[in-house]
């Protein structure tokens, strides 16, 4: 007979590994399933974090994380859940390596940015190209920088941005018309806008440089935004489970408990709506966990 975990936590980002260690902490069987491909592992410098004034990369903080839960006897499968069914006293969660079962569900499955493929991008990616005003604003204050966008979504990331630095280019990669309102706003704040796409980016390892236009020209700076919009929110294993979701795809959770309307399934993280923040998803984590176990023990 297969055992029957306590909990299975689906992402080891940093929700799911945070709430992975509270869990250990309480001597609990878990399991968590992740791809190893979440937006986390993308970051090379998170600002933000209490105690990493100089800033600490995803991939780092991933790994800190897997070393204290595992030493809390986390087990962790590097694998895709492809289905999640909830059974008679228990959830199974099929991959490509198996079925394995447990009393209770976290989804921890994040979000994915839509990021231009243009590869010299991801080495720049939380050091000089960022994707979040709230996390990183502040590192391109009365700094020059480069909005890379689409259309309304990076139109506004730029005039978001002009309570750090007023010295604004606007990029229209995506190619999508900017409404009039927003079009004038731009104008008005001395924004400057081009529609031609982004031929080639330029950087030197982890700085970015600039980008080079279709037409030729070459457009420099040291710091870049990046609002394309049609980030891919992984909710997609809690729609057969009858998890309620919003129009945006974000699961709906219990504010207290975190969980969501299905018994014993918990969400936590970005795929929950939030301010998408490192440190919102660790109290997340955290939080669902210790609701996890308050269920755990009421039905045992």
């Amino acid at each position: 007979m297969t055992k029957i975990l306590d909990c299975i936590i689906i992402g080891g980002g940093i929700a799911g590994l945070q709430a992975a260690i509270q869990l250990g902490r309480y001597n609990h069987d878990v399991l968590i399933i992740d791809a190893e491909d979440g937006r986390s592992t993308i970051c090379k410098s998170y600002h933000n974090i209490l105690g990493y004034p100089n800033g600490i990369s995803g991939s780092e903080l991933r790994s800190l994380g897997r070393k204290q839960a595992e030493s809390l006897g986390v087990e962790f499968l590097k694998s895709t859940v492809t289905s999640l069914k909830k059974e008679e006293g228990h959830f199974t969660a099929a991959t490509e390596k198996g079925l394995f079962q447990s009393r209770k569900i976290l989804l921890a499955t994040g979000v994915m940015d839509n990021i231009p493929p243009f590869a010299e991008l991801y080495p720049c990616l939380g050091i000089s190209v960022y994707l979040c005003p709230d996390c990183d604003g502040y590192e391109v204050k009365d700094k020059k920088t480069i909005v890379i966008g689409n259309g309304n979504v990076g139109a506004n990331m730029a005039l978001t941005l002009l309570y750090w630095t007023s010295d604004i280019t606007y990029i229209n990669h995506g190619g999508e018309t900017t409404c009039e309102k927003l079009a004038r706003q731009l104008s008005d704040s001395g924004i400057s806008v081009y529609t031609e796409r982004i031929d080639r980016v330029l950087a030197d390892d982890s700085q970015i440089k600039g980008y080079v236009l279709e037409n030729g020209k070459m457009l420099e700076t040291k710091h870049s935004f990046i609002a394309f919009g049609g980030n891919k929110v992984k909710s997609d294993l809690a729609v057969p489970l009858g998890v309620e979701i919003m129009e945006n795809n974000h699961i709906i959770v219990n504010a207290r408990t975190k969980m969501t309307n299905i018994d014993g399934v918990w969400a936590a993280g970005d795929v929950v709506a939030h301010s998408e923040q490192v440190t919102i998803a660790m109290g997340e984590g955290s939080q669902a966990a210790i609701w996890i176990h308050k269920a755990l023990l009421k039905d045992s």
